[in-house]
């Protein structure tokens, strides 16, 4: 059974870092795509970046690209988010994904 454990969120202010992980297991090998979505309060869960068994990564909403990056340490079994200039929309639960699995979620929030 897979489980995913995310973990790296907090408060920051505007302007501020952080880097979110996801730790995978159960997988039978490290060849799989592993997604992190977030959802804010009252708004639809969106997919925010993927990242495939060979690295390919892509982030997907346009007003985080240039500031969010996703990678992955197969010998941790962990994914990355990291997160730079955080901006107060960024305000979220942050769920790391794959296949039919989710994690708990993590709470960002960024405010002043």
């Amino acid at each position: 059974q897979v489980q995913l454990v995310e973990s790296g969120g907090g408060l920051v202010q505007p302007g501020g870092s952080l880097r979110l992980s996801c730790v995978a297991t159960g997988l039978t090998n490290g060849n799989y795509r592993l997604n992190w979505y977030r959802q804010a309060p009252g708004k639809r869960r969106e997919l925010v970046a993927t990242i495939s068994g060979t690295g390919v990564s892509r982030i997907v909403p346009n007003d985080v690209k240039g500031r969010f990056s996703i990678s992955r340490d197969d010998a941790k079994n962990t994914v990355y988010l990291q997160m730079d200039n955080l901006k107060t929309d960024d305000t979220a639960v942050y769920y790391c994904h794959q296949a039919d699995s989710w994690g708990q979620g993590t709470q960002v929030t960024v405010s002043s």
